[in-house]
C-alpha cells in the first residue's frame, strides 16, 4: 500500500499536526454551519386579475415585518410602474423577499391579466411552489384555470390555494360551492 503525503497552501503537510488542528474547521463546525443555512425557496402568487394577488403579497410582508423577518411593502409599492398605476393592473412581475424560521423566500407576484400571461409563465418557470389566489365571490374564472394549467406546464411542483374575499359572501352554500369547484380543478 502506498502512502500519500498531501500539502495544503503554505506547504504544511496534510493531515496537520495536532497543534495546528485547532485552526482548521472540523466536520462538526462545517455541519453546524450548513445546518444553520436557511433553505431558499422561490414562490409566487398567481390567479385571475383583481382576485387579490398583490394584496396578499403585501399582507405577507406586513405580517413578517412585525416579526423582523421582512420589510413591509405596501400594495402601491408593489405595483409601482407608471403604466401599472395608470391602468390599475399589474403588468410586470414584482419581486419581494422575506424569511421564516427555516426558509428564505423570493416571492414573485405575477400579473393576472390575460394580456400579460407571458410574464406569468416567466415567473412560474422559476417557482418551487405557487399560491393560487381565488376571489370567493367570483370563484374560478377562465384566467384562473389558465394559470393552473400554465403552472403545471411550467413544472411548478406544488400549488396551494388562498381563498380571498371570503367575508364578502353571506351565503355559506355559495362559499361551499366555490370550495368544491377549487377541489375539482
Amino acid at each position: 500500500m502506498t502512502e500519500f503525503q498531501l500539502s495544503i497552501p503554505g506547504g504544511d503537510p496534510w493531515p496537520p499536526s495536532p497543534e495546528r488542528m485547532p485552526h482548521l474547521l472540523s466536520i462538526n463546525h462545517i455541519y453546524a454551519y450548513v445546518c444553520d443555512l436557511k433553505r431558499h425557496v422561490n414562490v409566487g402568487t398567481i390567479g385571475h386579475v383583481d382576485h387579490g394577488k398583490t394584496t396578499l403579497t403585501a399582507a405577507i410582508t406586513k405580517v413578517l415585518a412585525e416579526e423582523g423577518k421582512a420589510k413591509a411593502i405596501a400594495f402601491d409599492e408593489i405595483d409601482k410602474a407608471p403604466e401599472e398605476k395608470k391602468r390599475g393592473i399589474p403588468i410586470a412581475m414584482a419581486h419581494v423577499e422575506y424569511e421564516t424560521v427555516k426558509r428564505q423566500y423570493a416571492h414573485v407576484d405575477c400579473p393576472g391579466h390575460a394580456d400579460y400571461v407571458k410574464n406569468m409563465i416567466t415567473g412560474a418557470a422559476q417557482m418551487d411552489g405557487g399560491i393560487l389566489v381565488v376571489s370567493a365571490p367570483d370563484g374560478l374564472m377562465p384566467q384562473t384555470k389558465e394559470h393552473i394549467l400554465l403552472a403545471r406546464k411550467a413544472g411548478v411542483p406544488s400549488l396551494v390555494c388562498f381563498l380571498n374575499k371570503v367575508d364578502d359572501i353571506d351565503d355559506p352554500e355559495l362559499l361551499e360551492l366555490v370550495e368544491m369547484e377549487l377541489h375539482a380543478s
